[in-house]
C-alpha cells in the first residue's frame, strides 16, 4: 500500500478567493477555544468575508460535536458554491474519525483551498486523494499567536495566484545540498498514524517538510523510525519546522524552549537511513506558521534559500 504519492498528483488547482467571496470555517477536530478562536476570526475579518454554522463552537469533550456533526459541517461548505475556501478553526483531534463519512467527489466537483495543519494533515492527504491542491497552514484559534506576516500569508495564499518565491533561509542539518521537488508539508505524529489508512501519505521524490509538538525526543525517534520501517521515509531531501515543546522532561511555564536534543534525534535518524535535511523553516506550532501550498514545487539552493515555485491557487 503506497498511499497518496503527492510527487505524481497532476494537482487541480483551485479558482483565487476574489474580493466578495465567502470562505468558510469549520471545526473538524478538537472543541474551540473561544477567547483564541474569536482574536482570529478578528485578524481575518478586515481581509475575508467569514461564514460558519452556529454549531461550529459544539464542545464534546476533546471533540468539537461528534463525528456526524463535523462530517455534516465539513460537506455543507464543500457542497456550498457559495464558499470559495474553507479555514479550520483548530487543531486537536478528531479528523481522521469522521473524514471516511466526507465524500471527496463534492471537492474535486468544485475545487477550493482548504487550510489546515497538524491534525488537519490528515485532511491535506484527503484532498490530495481527490487530487485537489490544499495549503498547509494557520488555523484561526492559531492566528492571534502569530505575526501580522502570517497572517498576510495565510490571505494571500487563498488570495493571490502568484508564487511566494523565497519563504526562508534554511541551515544544514544532513548532508544538506541544493534540491528541488514537490512539497510535502506534515505533521510526524500525523504522518506515521496515518500508515496503512486510506490517507497514507508517501513521500517518496518529494521535499518533506516536518513539525511537531509535545512530542519526547523518543516519540519523535519511534516516529521516524516506524516510517523508515514501512518504506515511507524516503524522500528526496526533508526539511525541519519548529519542534515545539518537545523536551524530556516537559518544558515548564517560562523554561526556555530547546530543540536541541530533540533536533539532534532527527538528524541520527535521517544520516541512519541518508536522508539529507536542512532545517529553520517558519512552520509549525511555535512563533511562525507560514501558509505553504501542498504538492507544489520548491526548491532550495546551496545557500539554503528556500523558495516556493507555485501558487495554492490559479
Amino acid at each position: 500500500m503506497r498511499g497518496v504519492r503527492p510527487a505524481s498528483i497532476d494537482w487541480i488547482v483551485p479558482p483565487a478567493v476574489r474580493a466578495g467571496d465567502v470562505v468558510g470555517v469549520c471545526a473538524p477536530s478538537g472543541p474551540i477555544r473561544p477567547a483564541r478562536f474569536d482574536r482570529g476570526l478578528a485578524l481575518l475579518a478586515p481581509h475575508l468575508r467569514l461564514t460558519m454554522g452556529d454549531d461550529v463552537r459544539a464542545d464534546a469533550g476533546y471533540l468539537a460535536g461528534d463525528d456526524r456533526r463535523r462530517a455534516d459541517e465539513l460537506t455543507r461548505l464543500l457542497r456550498d458554491p457559495d464558499v470559495r475556501a474553507i479555514l479550520v478553526a483548530r487543531g486537536g483531534y478528531g479528523i481522521t474519525r469522521m473524514l471516511g463519512d466526507v465524500d471527496p467527489a463534492w471537492l474535486r466537483a468544485d475545487p477550493k483551498p482548504i487550510v489546515a495543519f497538524s491534525d488537519g494533515t490528515a485532511l491535506l492527504a484527503w484532498a490530495a486523494l481527490a487530487g485537489v491542491r490544499a495549503i498547509h497552514g494557520p488555523v484561526v484559534s492559531q492566528l492571534g499567536d502569530l505575526p501580522e506576516d502570517d497572517v498576510r500569508a495565510l490571505v494571500r495564499a487563498v488570495t493571490d495566484p502568484r508564487p511566494a518565491g523565497t519563504v526562508a533561509q534554511l541551515a544544514p542539518l544532513v548532508d544538506a545540498a541544493p534540491i528541488a521537488g514537490a512539497l510535502v508539508p506534515a505533521n510526524l505524529k500525523m504522518l506515521a498514524h496515518q500508515i496503512a489508512t486510506p490517507w497514507q501519505i508517501d513521500p517518496a521524490d518529494a521535499v518533506l517538510l516536518l513539525e511537531e509538538v509535545g512530542e519526547k525526543p523518543y516519540a519523535i525517534d519511534r516516529d521516524l523510525t516506524q516510517l523508515a520501517l514501512a518504506g515511507l521515509l524516503t524522500p528526496r531531501a526533508v526539511v525541519l519546522g519548529d519542534l515545539t515543546r518537545c523536551t524530556e522532561p516537559a518544558s515548564a511555564p517560562g523554561m526556555v524552549d530547546d530543540a536541541g536534543p530533540a533536533r539532534a534525534v532527527v538528524a541520527e535518524r535521517l544520516a541512519a537511513y541518508r536522508v539529507p535535511a536542512w532545517r529553520g523553516a517558519p512552520v509549525g506550532h511555535g512563533a511562525r506558521n507560514l501558509a505553504l501550498p501542498m504538492g507544489a514545487r520548491v526548491e532550495i539552493d546551496a545557500t539554503g534559500r528556500f523558495a516556493v515555485l507555485d501558487a495554492a491557487v490559479r
